[in-house]
């Protein structure tokens, strides 16, 4: 089978790594063994090769220089393709996270992850296929794939890790996930880990009713047990549930924890005889961010527009200043529109540079998507580049000009695009010279790859006040490119430019062209009246109310900790006379309760509740100089570490930081620890808590030897342990005091403590 479109068929991936190793007695960082157990590694790679499956999977997962700083990463790579070549069958490069988190989660900037990733994919050029997979943010999944399109050609799968709600740990759904990864062109996409076949079925469904590329699916078959055996899903009933995902639609299989080669063995016998179900194109309009994902239907799409300098002084002074906190506030007041326009249109300010700070700094502290609002393509790009997630692009015309310069970057980066339909001649000033230049932009865009679902094609609102027929024009032209089939926009405030009244003219001629099958608008979702047109057309249409909506702002310092604002906290607390005591009480605790709250209800995800509680460390030190002689209660300190031979630290280092801004010491002692080095620090801190986190397969009696240590050493504190491996009940045999399952429940723990 040769790797030129070979997702046109049904393809078999091989399985687990780490459980064959483990049956091997091995354990530690597996990456390293493709240097020092070659033979192993030949022997694993041929049995997955005798059970039939059309790709082997190099051991190069984890072999990038964020995770194993210090290591030959191109000879590990290159051996590992190597090894893997000697099954005879199609070799993927296995690319998995870097072990850091991106900023603004994280310390680790978004080029140096593209740039570990980008070593590993072209010392793995001799590979068939690159293989992303086990990612659980969407920022980092976008520099993983960038980096295998811009140092390959090689066809790239792509597939995530899910948790039971059917999300990233980042908060991403579905949708967003396929939205990114379709726009970076992947030549097929899904899921992989976590779950157990059975489980991920209503997560697939999801999958195949959105992609219009092939779908993966790679499930765990059970978790290591304390004996190093697992609690299995044996190999029948692993093919049997694989068969029902096959006769949904999913077109390629393999298998990730606690699989075998008879597992792969079991479930190509299960399918081998099943009709290939073809793959569909499908048509539905995704804006998404690293968090929220905008689908076009039933409900017209608002686009906020007060983030758009034209005509607002304010927010000029602001980007010219560099005041992100008023441009922070802008965007939560916004909280009616679904996406957030970003314009940094200024002569006199470098508009890439400001354009990049502003998304990041917006991305921050909203989940809501953005549209990229540039003229330049400079500008575009780098935003593109900087963005998580698909955003929204202002705009295309229909000039070659035009054209030559953002086709390309929506072709690279994804994007909703918005068509403006002009040209050299300027705007017609009819409804069908406005359709005309609409179809040769979209099939322009065809060229490139870009499909008619990822283009809104603007109506061009034009004032009334110079020519009183233009609104006449423009809903012709709304209703023209809705027969076409088309997604629609207008930028509603420009009808009434110069005339008396406006926002009542604006809310009537909104309302006009939701008649005439407008899809998408952008206005100011602070104003009463459109909004009061919005909801009401939206009941009437049968689309139904929307959710009640709370207007954002940081004039407390409960809110700027409730939405992250940690820019506000100075001023804030510089005007609030009271009590140190008094303030922590009554305003930031209850703000970090009220996110936590959010964050275990799924209202908010991970990056919300990071920058909750860098906000709230922010206000602690803040008041820590007028304390005097009162000092808050004292929490406590714990001690954290990944197990012995484990170098994935994702999870560990995203709860230090929680913990610690939730007003805990913590003593991070990093990964791969022995436990004796744990135990010293326990005993060196005096820690009443020690937290242990262990990700790997090969890696899970570590947790018991140093829980076992840390014991046979006298230790009286509590032990907390966590991680993709761990359960209560494993944590229980072991010898754990608490399995917590993230930060928050850690920190829950130890409030009670």
């Amino acid at each position: 089978m040769s790797n030129k479109n070979i997702f046109n068929n049904r393809v078999f991936f091989d399985g687990a790594m780490g459980t064959m190793l483990m049956s091997r007695g091995l354990e530690g960082a597996p990456e390293f063994y493709n240097l020092t157990h070659p033979h192993v590694l030949k022997e694993i790679h041929a049995e997955y090769a005798a059970a039939g499956c059309d790709v082997v999977t190099a051991n190069t997962f984890g072999a990038n220089r964020v995770k194993l700083p210090g290591a030959d990463i191109p000879a590990i790579v290159k051996n590992g393709v190597e090894l893997a070549k000697t099954a005879g069958k199609l070799v993927a490069l296995d690319i998995g996270p870097a072990g850091g988190l991106i900023k603004p989660l994280g310390n680790l900037d978004f080029e140096d992850v593209y740039t570990a990733f980008a070593e590993q994919v072209k010392a793995g050029k001799d590979a068939d296929i690159i293989a992303i997979e086990t990612m659980t943010d969407l920022y980092e999944l976008k520099a993983a794939v960038l980096a295998a399109k811009e140092n390959s050609d090689l066809p790239v799968v792509a597939s995530v890790t899910l948790d039971k709600n059917g999300k990233l740990l980042t908060g991403a759904d579905i949708p967003c996930v396929i939205a990114l990864l379709e726009g970076l062109r992947v030549d097929a996409l899904g899921l992989n880990c976590s779950l157990a076949p059975s489980q991920v079925t209503r997560f697939v469904r999801e999958f195949l009713k959105y992609a219009s590329v092939p779908v993966t699916v790679s499930p765990n078959a059970g978790l290591p047990l304390p004996d190093g055996s697992y609690d299995n899903v044996p190999p029948e009933r692993y093919a049997a549930d694989m068969r029902v995902l096959a006769q949904m639609g999913v077109r390629i299989m393999g298998g990730c924890c606690g699989t075998s080669p008879a597992h792969i063995s079991a479930v190509i016998e299960a399918v081998k005889d099943m009709p290939l179900i073809p793959v569909t194109k499908k048509t539905h309009t995704i804006a998404a961010s690293g968090q929220r994902s905008v689908i076009w239907g039933k409900r017209p799409v608002i686009i906020g527009e007060r983030l758009n300098p034209t005509g607002k002084p304010k927010l000029k002074a602001a980007l010219k200043s560099g005041d992100m906190d008023y441009i922070q506030n802008e965007a939560l007041e916004q909280d009616a529109a679904d996406i957030l326009d970003i314009n940094a249109g200024l002569p006199e300010i470098n508009e890439p540079e400001v354009m990049v700070n502003i998304i990041k700094a917006v991305q921050s502290i909203t989940s809501k998507p953005l549209q990229i609002d540039s003229a330049d393509p400079v500008t575009v790009e780098r935003a593109l580049r900087a963005y998580n997630g698909k955003a929204m692009i202002n705009s295309v015309g229909g000039t070659r000009e035009s054209m030559e310069s953002i086709f390309p970057l929506a072709a690279k980066y994804g994007g909703v695009l918005i068509a403006l339909p002009l040209d050299e001649n300027g705007i017609p000033g009819t409804a069908a010279g406005r359709l005309e230049i609409a179809g040769r932009i979209v099939e322009a865009a065809k060229k490139y790859g870009i499909e008619p679902k990822d283009i809104v094609v603007d109506g061009l609102a034009m004032a009334i006040g110079p020519d009183p027929n233009a609104a006449a024009v423009t809903l012709e032209t709304v209703k023209g490119l809705n027969a076409l089939g088309l997604k629609t926009l207008l930028g509603i405030s420009n009808v009434s430019y110069g005339m008396p009244n406006r926002e009542a003219l604006n809310a009537a001629f909104y309302t006009m062209a939701l008649n005439n099958g407008l899809s998408c608008a952008i206005i100011n979702p602070c104003a009463q009246s459109i909004m009061d047109a919005h909801e009401a057309y939206c009941v009437l249409s049968g689309a139904g109310p929307e959710k009640e909506r709370d207007s954002k702002n940081a004039d407390t310092t409960y809110q700027a900790v409730l939405h992250g604002l940690t820019g506000a906290v100075d001023a804030l607390l510089a005007a609030d006379n009271r009590e140190p005591l008094e303030i922590i009480n009554s305003e930031i605790i209850p703000a970090l309760n009220a996110v936590g709250a959010g964050y275990e209800s799924g209202r908010l995800f991970l990056p919300q509740l990071i920058k909750s509680a860098e906000t709230a460390q922010a206000a602690f030190a803040a008041l820590k100089g007028r304390m005097g002689g009162k000092r808050a209660a004292a929490k406590g300190r714990i001690v954290i570490a990944t197990v012995k031979g484990d170098i994935h630290d994702i999870g560990k280092n995203l709860s230090g930081v929680l913990i610690k801004n939730y007003g805990y010491e913590v003593i991070d002692l990093g990964k791969d620890v022995a436990p004796e080095e744990i135990v010293a620090a326990a005993e060196k801190y005096n820690a009443p808590f020690v937290g242990l986190s262990a990700l790997m397969t090969t890696t899970v009696r570590s947790m018991e030897t140093t829980i076992k240590a840390l014991k046979n050493n006298g230790y009286g504190g509590k032990i907390l342990v966590s991680g993709a491996v761990m359960n209560a009940e494993y944590a229980e045999i072991i010898g754990a005091d608490m399995y917590v399952k993230d930060a928050l429940a850690a920190v829950a723990y130890m409030g009670k403590m």
